[in-house]
């Protein structure tokens, strides 16, 4: 029959031993969201560089005019 320290080490080695494939998976997980993320950046980077177009800036400014009749006059 193994002692008490026998036994904890055994456990604590078996305990090791289980946790490393989660550590490799959590470790994977990690860094494809580090690279989603980088990609996500870059993508909207993108899309921020991009100019407005014509027809929204209109319908922007148009909704800031508060004598715009379209409104219903407000003021």
């Amino acid at each position: 029959m193994a002692s008490a320290t026998q036994r904890r080490s055994w456990e604590f080695t078996s305990v090791n031993k289980e946790h490393r494939p989660d550590r490799e998976k959590n470790r994977t997980l990690r860094a494809r969201q580090r690279a989603i993320g980088r990609e996500l950046r870059r993508m909207f980077d993108d899309v921020v560089r991009e100019p407005v177009p014509d027809e929204f800036l209109d319908i922007l400014r148009k909704l800031d005019d508060p004598k715009d009749p379209e409104q219903g006059g407000k003021s």
